[in-house]
């Protein structure tokens, strides 16, 4: 045990499979031996049976759900680091456009949702248009504050050097953003998947059957409470999948750009 807990490659996989155990150990003996009916609170054992039982349907319903999460994810990206870099170049265009993507993030998608896929004929790029909302702020903000963030001595040198905003852009405010830009990632993908699935929770009351929270809408109208559960449990694993996934790319491209990622 005390080699584990200075083993600190182990330690951050060990120790939350470790709090996982417990936790779904605690949660299924007290289903038991309360005997709580699965229509209130099925205990793990039940959800695993329903995620077995429905895979097929799960499945598919878990590749619509990464597919409108993935290509929000790309759009919100692209479209707030563009945005950021007009921001860092213009200052009249930044405290112009600043407070409309402040609105748009203040904003709850669940307000705004209906309307776009009302609007919007093709329920998937309703719903992709619902979650990069949600996700692009981030991108935007972080991406803003790194390219600003700049040392004033370099900023100084270069100026001194008649560089050109474009060399400017290039060789120091874009390199000293990435950390920002990466810290943004992290925040987006999480968020990229709140909005898909919201999105969709408002496209399935609509009668459109798409991904995992029409199946938890189904579910529940059904009081079928493990497979409501194991559409949850496949959620819970998506997002931590992204998550994990962009952990591992924070650390690599810190590690290339040599700021170090042993504390991301």
């Amino acid at each position: 045990m005390t080699t584990l807990l200075h083993n600190r490659d182990l330690l951050p996989v060990v120790a939350p499979i470790a709090i996982g155990a417990i936790i779904l150990g605690g949660w299924q003996v007290t289903c038991t031996v309360l005997a709580v009916p699965d229509y209130l609170f099925p205990a793990p054992s039940s959800i695993w049976h329903a995620l077995c039982g429905n895979w097929p349907t799960l499945f598919h319903a878990l590749l619509g759900t990464l597919k409108v999460t993935l290509m929000a994810f790309a759009i919100a990206v692209i479209t707030g680091t563009l945005i950021a870099l007009l921001f860092a170049q213009s200052r009249l265009i930044e405290i112009s456009l600043l407070p409309y993507a402040i609105m748009l993030q203040v904003t709850p998608i669940v307000a705004i949702a209906p309307l776009i896929i009302i609007m919007i004929d093709d329920t998937f790029i309703s719903l992709v248009l619902c979650a990069a909302a949600v996700a692009i702020f981030p991108i935007i903000s972080n991406t803003t504050i790194g390219l600003k963030a700049v040392d004033p001595g370099l900023l100084a040198y270069f100026r001194m050097a008649r560089a050109s905003r474009w060399q400017q852009l290039v060789r120091l405010r874009i390199p000293s953003a990435v950390p920002f830009f990466l810290a943004g990632l992290r925040i987006a993908s999480g968020l990229s998947l709140i909005g898909a699935v919201v999105a969709e929770f408002v496209a399935g009351t609509g009668g459109h059957s798409s991904g995992l929270a029409y199946e938890i809408l189904q579910a529940g109208f059904q009081l079928d409470m493990p497979r409501m559960f194991a559409a949850l449990a496949l959620i819970t694993f998506a997002g931590v999948a992204m998550a994990l996934a962009m952990a591992g790319l924070s650390r690599l491209a810190l590690t290339w750009h040599g700021t170090g990622g042993d504390d991301q």
